[in-house]
């Protein structure tokens, strides 16, 4: 490993499962748009809308340390496209956070959005930041700048942020309040993903892995793949990828392996999900957990399994990767984890990859729920949550199949078609001002 590698490895706090040397996410975003091209027709003439940012915003996060010092932090809101609607997407709190990957992020969000057929267009923001090496104090007062500075774009009508990486229901919480007191009045709709108590959704917080796990039961169905019994190895242990681990232990699959920054463990008999979760809890990570061996991260990869679900950061199946995943179907709980090389590899070899613009539109859109019930003030029960989310998921799941079917094309590439025409026809309406 290059000595970029071990430092940027350091950073992360080990997180050796990660990949360092992963492309550009950006490039790898206009490579998938690029792809779509000789399917648009005439809404080719607006490709480029799609490779230009509607806004970027850099903005100094400058505050107090506990010590009296003053810290600058570097933070970033891209707004990609507003033509279907308000910016969507969430705030990422990390240490490699970079203008290049919110930028890839907030496009996969507007294709996300418009492939579901969500009202929103697409956004995301950061800060490069590692929310452990600062004190509770420290963060909240990092979100209140933040939110502050990057409060002449962001609204209920606007932009809406939500929680990513590193943040959670209480940096909404602290963002919905710092955008209210600077506005003079309560707006709840300005963020998603916050507390029950401040007009959260129920059903949000599991709604991300619950997508993941419809979108691969889904695609097992038009594989005659049934969950049941089958092998699934999860790489992220979080929110997205230990829900979704949950979701299929609970309906009788086999999770083989598990990995997240502590430990990548492996036990072929099925890991006990509950208990690994509980342990996560207790702990703050897989390390330690007893119930499965250790294993080295390629090795991960190289495991044979029915699902692959990668649930950490973009750009962990590389080309050297894909060429020896023995999974099935592979489905994408992060956002842009398969670079476009891998793609193509994983489709030489019949792997089916159900992309992350479908696989992870749960958490979007039960934050498009919650967003909703905030303007109207009307909450639904949990179980009319989870039904909603069902359809959607399962009928966009759907749609972008017919089409990969008709067009002999990955599912992938469907999505984006699907979602640039939407995109783009609504461009071409809206015409241009002045």
């Amino acid at each position: 490993m290059s000595n970029l590698a071990d430092a940027t490895a350091a950073r992360l706090g080990g997180l050796s499962y990660l990949n360092p040397n992963a492309p550009e996410p950006w490039a790898s975003f206009v490579e998938q748009i690029e792809r779509v091209r000789p399917y648009l027709g005439e809404l080719e003439r607006w490709i480029e809308t799609l490779k230009h940012p509607k806004r970027t915003l850099i903005v100094d996060v400058p505050i107090e340390r506990d010590d009296g010092t003053v810290a600058h932090y570097e933070g970033y809101r891209v707004q990609h496209s507003l033509s279907r609607g308000p910016g969507k997407g969430g705030i990422r709190f990390h240490p490699d956070v970079t203008l290049n990957e919110v930028m890839a992020l907030a496009g996969w969000m507007t294709i996300k959005n418009a492939a579901v057929g969500l009202p929103f267009g697409g956004a995301k923001g950061g800060i490069r930041v590692d929310p452990a090496s600062v004190s509770k104090g420290e963060l909240q007062r990092i979100t209140r700048r933040f939110t502050s500075e990057i409060g002449i774009v962001i609204g209920p009508d606007r932009d809406i942020p939500a929680p990513d990486v590193g943040t959670n229901a209480m940096t909404m919480a602290v963002m919905m309040d710092t955008f209210s007191m600077n506005r003079g009045g309560t707006a709840t709709g300005v963020v998603t993903g916050k507390p029950i108590a401040l007009g959260g959704s129920l059903g949000r917080q599991e709604a991300t892995g619950r997508g993941v796990y419809i979108t691969a039961r889904e695609a097992g169905r038009h594989l005659g793949l049934p969950i049941e019994g089958a092998r699934v190895a999860v790489q992220g242990f979080g929110n997205v990828g230990g829900i979704g681990a949950r979701l299929f232990h609970e309906a009788g699959a086999r999770v083989i392996a598990i990995a997240d920054h502590s430990a990548t463990l492996v036990n072929k008999a099925g890991i006990d999900i509950p208990a690994a979760l509980a342990h996560v809890a207790a702990h703050g990570g897989l390390a330690g957990f007893v119930g499965a061996a250790p294993l080295d991260i390629e090795e991960f990869w190289r495991l044979s399994c029915d699902f692959l679900v990668p649930a950490a950061l973009e750009g962990q199946i590389t080309a050297e990767r894909a060429a020896g995943i023995r999974a099935r179907v592979v489905v994408e709980g992060a956002n842009g984890p398969t670079t476009p090389a891998a793609d193509d590899i994983l489709r030489e070899r019949g792997v089916l990859v159900v992309p992350d613009v479908l696989a992870n539109a749960g958490g979007v859109t039960v934050s498009y729920f919650e967003w909703v019930q905030d303007f109207s003030s009307f909450f639904w029960t949990e179980d009319e949550i989870n039904a909603r989310l069902e359809r959607i998921m399962v009928g966009a799941f759907n749609a972008i199949w017919q089409v990969a079917q008709e067009k002999g094309v990955s599912l992938r590439t469907a999505a984006f078609i699907i979602a640039c025409h939407r995109v783009l026809e609504a461009r071409a309406e809206r015409g241009l001002y002045p």
